[in-house]
């Protein structure tokens, strides 16, 4: 019986687990600054409310069936070990002549040092059969593959070079992303990714900062394949700036330091100063210690753009991975942000993902990418002579048309 009664309620504790994770994602989705904004804008609120209401009703529900299930076992067995005594008194009183006191207070006694315990077992073994659903969750994400396993290397001072060596990349069992892509990026140089939208930039980019692992083929720093380095030294080789940019519910002063949580109050400003957003920050009313907000709501995308090449600055790595930080930004902003970028690149191996051509035409080298593969490699007046796939994208850039 409680075997029966522990699988029912591991079922229905499983579906509670999925019904608590989705009403989970809902809430953070939909109490988000974000999801506040597109409910209203969207006209779409009373149909989020509606949806968290369907769902908690639907938790509610199951939290009720969870608790209810069984009940009637329990009952039961908890009747049965209080009418047993009565038994004893009764089947001790018919038979009064062929069973003494004693007997009777020994039965009594043995029948309850026996059936308070089975019935606290029988308990637990319920508990541990709907704990186990638990469990099930917890160790499905544990059992899932290492996709990226720690190397043990550790690199000393490195150089900044990065090589990519018939490298081979695809997302799981779809179309190859990235084939047999090779170039160097020589220390101290800029190395601008051009191509069309899917051509693989983002993808090589990523591919340095180990966001992801190379099919085939190998990614190296200095030498050494990035698969073989521990994740703090390629942490401290590689900064990543993205066109995303993640600010915590903090201040400004700990979303800054975060790079680099040793870093002094003097250390925080001069990265500040370099990605030209002191002067915003001392403005603000606490100056440093203001609070962003969710995601940094309370700053323009510059500003945020600004505040995340500070946060590179500050860690001051050797090696730069620049996802086209100003694609999305006006011209005056993307002025302010390139700027800054400059005076991030000063000095460092920068490999930049570049979506409009007019940002890489200093680049020391440029890789054009086509539907994986380079087609060419040059520096912006040799690749306009070549008059192939780069002088085409450049010319359509020209026009306004997307690349």
């Amino acid at each position: 019986m409680t075997k029966r009664v522990g699988a029912a309620r591991k079922k229905i504790t499983t579906v509670r687990q999925e019904t608590m994770a989705d009403i989970s994602s809902l809430v953070q989705e939909s109490l988000s600054v974000s999801g506040i904004l597109l409910g209203k804008t969207m006209g779409r609120s009373g149909a989020l409310a509606e949806r968290f209401q369907t769902e908690s009703a639907r938790l509610a529900e199951l939290e009720v069936r969870s608790r209810m299930t069984g009940r009637w076992m329990m009952s039961s067995i908890q009747m049965t070990f209080a009418i047993m005594p009565a038994l004893v008194y009764l089947f001790a009183g018919h038979f009064a002549g062929a069973i003494s006191l004693g007997t009777v207070f020994a039965f009594t006694t043995l029948q309850t040092r026996l059936f308070f315990p089975i019935g606290s077992l029988l308990g637990v073994a319920l508990d541990v059969q709907t704990s186990l659903a638990l469990f099930d969750r917890v160790f499905e994400y544990q059992d899932l593959d290492i996709d990226i396993e720690e190397g043990v290397r550790e690199l000393h001072r490195p150089e900044g070079r990065v090589s990519f060596e018939g490298v081979w990349f695809r997302y799981a069992d779809t179309a190859w992303t990235l084939q047999d892509v090779s170039f160097e990026v020589a220390p101290g140089t800029t190395t601008a990714l051009v191509g069309e939208t899917g051509s693989g930039k983002t993808t090589a980019g990523y591919l340095v900062a180990r966001l992801y692992d190379a099919t085939e083929g190998r990614v190296a720093i200095d030498g050494v394949d990035v698969r073989e380095l521990t994740f703090g030294s390629l942490a401290s080789a590689v900064g990543v700036v993205s066109q995303e940019t993640y600010l915590f519910h903090s201040t400004v002063r700990e979303n800054l330091r975060f790079a680099k949580p040793e870093a002094s109050d003097e250390e925080v400003e001069e990265a500040a100063r370099a990605a030209q957003i002191h002067e915003l920050i001392v403005s603000l009313p606490d100056g440093y210690e203001t609070v962003v907000g969710e995601r940094g709501y309370r700053f323009s995308g510059g500003e945020k753009q600004r505040m995340a090449i500070a946060r590179t600055i500050l860690r001051n790595p050797p090696i730069l991975v620049l996802d086209e930080a100003t694609s999305a930004l006006d011209t005056q902003t993307e002025r302010l942000v390139q700027a800054a970028l400059e005076r991030l690149e000063e000095g460092r191996t920068t490999i930049a993902i570049a979506h409009r051509l007019s940002t890489v035409r200093d680049a020391d080298q440029i890789v054009v990418l086509d539907h994986g593969r380079v087609a060419e490699i040059g520096t912006h007046e040799e690749l306009l002579a070549g008059g192939g796939r780069y002088a085409a994208l450049l010319a359509r850039d020209v026009e306004g048309a997307p690349v």
